[in-house]
């Protein structure tokens, strides 16, 4: 019998893109606030999300270093289950109520990757880097402390996609008046069947649940950011027109369940 949550699957269940969950994670996150051409945010929403005319426009940019693990002590196997990401979210409206929707998301490890499409994210392969922190003093170190500097950036494809900085300037008190929307997503595997490529197999719209979801050393500030035209992608019909704060800080919660908001097929 073959074995493995993911393909592929083997008669030990090794070789699987990702193991089961319970899926945990701790990140460290640059994330840049800005605002954007609110029909270039309704131009992406799925059916049943709509504009929110009070966020006019706004969206963040974030940046993570991931550490993941399963139930099997994945967190010592650092090359195959720690990565980098990059992704968008926009602000929106489901049934009235506030919800972030992310329409573009980077990633540099094919075990998230696979995690992502399970649960509906739409996961690219990217290169992403952020400035990190360090305890030993030194001019390289980038304590977070006011008027600490951090810059980071995705490519892909050989195109520099996004490039943010950001400066400290002080700790935030409380981050669930910044961090405090819902994250929908949409899962969507189409056919490749002749006849059936207009029918995808799978058509859902998905709450991201993050259980147990933490913040800690939250510190905002200003910052700047940069979403240039490439050929070959849209990313840039949401680029900045105004830019917000910046915040640093670090992150962790865990993944158990996928709750389906709209089955666009039923």
């Amino acid at each position: 019998m073959l074995k493995g949550y993911m393909v592929p699957q083997s008669p030990e269940g090794k070789s699987a893109a990702t193991p089961a969950p319970p899926w945990h994670y701790a990140s460290y996150c640059i994330a840049v606030e800005y605002w954007t051409d609110p029909a270039a945010i309704s131009a992406l929403l799925p059916p049943g999300v709509e504009p929110d005319s009070e966020a006019k426009g706004r969206a963040f940019f974030w940046f993570l270093d991931w550490q993941f693990t399963a139930s099997d002590d994945e967190l010592t196997d650092p090359a195959r289950y720690q990565y980098r990401e990059a992704f968008l979210l926009v602000e929106a409206r489901l049934d009235g109520k506030p919800v972030n929707l992310c329409p573009y998301i980077f990633v540099d490890n094919d075990a998230a990757l696979a995690r992502g499409w399970i649960q509906g994210y739409p996961k690219k392969l990217g290169s992403i880097f952020q400035t990190r922190s360090f305890a030993a003093p030194n001019p390289a170190a980038a304590p977070i402390v006011k008027g600490s500097r951090f810059g980071a950036s995705v490519s892909a494809h050989g195109e520099r996609m996004a490039t943010a900085r950001i400066q400290l300037e002080e700790p935030v008190a409380d981050p669930t008046k910044v961090f405090n929307r819902p994250t929908v997503i949409r899962r969507y595997f189409p056919q490749l069947t002749a006849g059936l490529r207009d029918k995808p197999a799978v058509n859902q719209l998905t709450l991201s649940k993050m259980d147990d979801l933490t913040f800690t050393q939250v510190w905002s500030g200003s910052a700047e950011l940069t979403i240039p035209e490439v050929a070959g992608e849209d990313m840039h019909r949401i680029a900045p027109l105004r830019v917000g704060k910046g915040y640093r800080f670090s992150m962790a919660y865990s993944v158990t369940d996928l709750p389906i908001l709209r089955d666009y097929l039923a």
